[in-house]
């Protein structure tokens, strides 16, 4: 009798199916087993055969092992999504189990590696953040600015900013232009996780979707996942508004958001690293126009094709994660990692660690790697490593310096 693969985890195949935005029925035609058998692994019902198994590996790009793995707890975190409300399930389910996996890697990854300490204000109970006020929402804002000391001028860089207080952050394209972003809190090790999509080709959006996930994690951790759907589209406006506010503080853009022409908010754009739509969208926050004058932007706006996309959209450069491709890169060259033995270890397929951890791609398949130069690192005993010459030590991340 045959009883197929031990230890097949039926929970990681669905899981992977969720990150390649496969059917099940797609799955069956791209690996040529039937759609029956593929479902009977997923409910534990029947474990593969190890050819059939293979089959199915391969058909998803992970290696047989992966389905081995027993799947996380994740806990009861809240995800937050900032996409279009049209987007399909499969293109969420993509988004989720990418930030999933991204917080499994860093888990990984912390044997080793000390992320920066969170540096963050305390995220708002339920009560609270069911009951801000728009006032309430821009004064989290400049105290996050405060606390980071990044002023009240234009923010260099974001993404910077947000992972030197410990966010841990991706950046991904999907395939997916309606999907922005999704973040949450992962309770096993205490910190926020933010997935941003990289499907636009607008640097501006990108930063105002890390702002807007930021929003996300400071004001919304206390909420339950019935509440993100209840109350959804005002969660989405309160994200928005702090986003606004943080990288638009007002005390430093009203005077040039009072009545402003559409070149007025084409050279703010160039200073403040922000769309000219969200500009106008500030300037109206902040009764600075009218309803009149705003539609009068608008129309204008489109008029000269700025909708489907904007000046110095090309040209602005997107910001991107540094937290996790400096992590493998200090593993690899100062840790006592070899590339395959990093793979191993972690589980994931050379592209998967690419793209997760914002790599050139092919850096992982080919040797020999281009490391970057960091300082000395910090060195604390605790740490499990089967890298002989990392000593069982962890290798203190050095923090951006803001």
């Amino acid at each position: 009798m045959r009883i197929g693969v031990k230890g097949f985890q039926g929970a990681r195949l669905t899981q992977a199916r969720a990150a390649r935005g496969m059917t099940q029925t797609a799955l069956a035609k791209a690996s040529g087993i039937s759609c029956p058998s593929i479902s009977k692994w997923e409910r534990g019902e029947q474990m593969p055969e190890f050819a059939a198994l293979e089959k199915v590996a391969e058909a998803l790009s992970l290696p047989t092992t992966w389905f081995l793995q027993p799947l996380p707890d994740y806990g009861n975190g809240t995800y937050f999504f900032r996409s279009n409300s049209s987007l399909a399930a499969a293109g969420r389910a993509i988004a989720r189990t990418r930030l999933e996996w991204l917080h499994e890697l860093s888990l990984c990854i912390q044997e080793w590696i000390a992320w920066p300490e969170l540096t963050l204000p305390k995220p708002l109970e339920r009560s609270d953040a069911l009951g801000l006020t728009d006032s309430e929402i821009e004064a989290l804002a400049m105290q996050c600015r405060e606390l980071w000391r990044l002023g009240t001028g234009p923010i260099e860089d974001v993404i910077k900013a947000v992972e030197a207080a410990g966010v841990i952050t991706t950046r991904e394209a999907l395939g997916y232009m309606k999907m922005d972003g999704v973040s949450r809190w992962f309770e096993r090790d205490g910190r926020p996780y933010m997935f941003i999509s990289a499907d636009k080709t607008s640097a501006v959006r990108n930063r105002f979707d890390v702002a807007h996930e930021l929003g996300h994690i400071l004001m919304h951790a206390g909420l339950t996942q019935e509440d993100e759907e209840q109350h959804h589209n005002e969660l989405e406006r309160q994200a928005h508004l702090f986003a606004s506010a943080f990288l638009m503080p007002a005390e430093s853009v009203a005077g040039a958001l009072n009545y402003p022409t559409l070149d007025t908010l084409l050279t703010l754009k160039k200073k403040w690293k922000v769309s000219i739509g969200a500009l106008i969208m500030r300037a109206k926050s902040l009764d600075l126009i009218d309803d009149a004058y705003s539609t009068r932007l608008w129309k204008n706006y489109s008029a000269r094709g700025w909708r489907k996309g904007e000046p110095l959209d090309d040209t602005l450069e997107a910001e991107k994660p540094f937290l996790m491709p400096r992590a493998v890169k200090m593993l690899l060259d100062q840790g006592g990692f070899s590339k395959p033995v990093f793979m191993d270890t972690t589980g994931f397929t050379a592209t998967d660690i690419e793209r997760l951890c914002s790599l050139p791609e092919g850096f992982m398949s080919n040797q020999p790697a281009k490391i970057i130069e960091l300082n000395a690192p910090v060195f604390r005993k605790g740490a499990n490593s089967p890298a002989p010459s990392t000593q069982g030590k962890v290798l203190q991340l050095n923090q951006h310096k803001k």
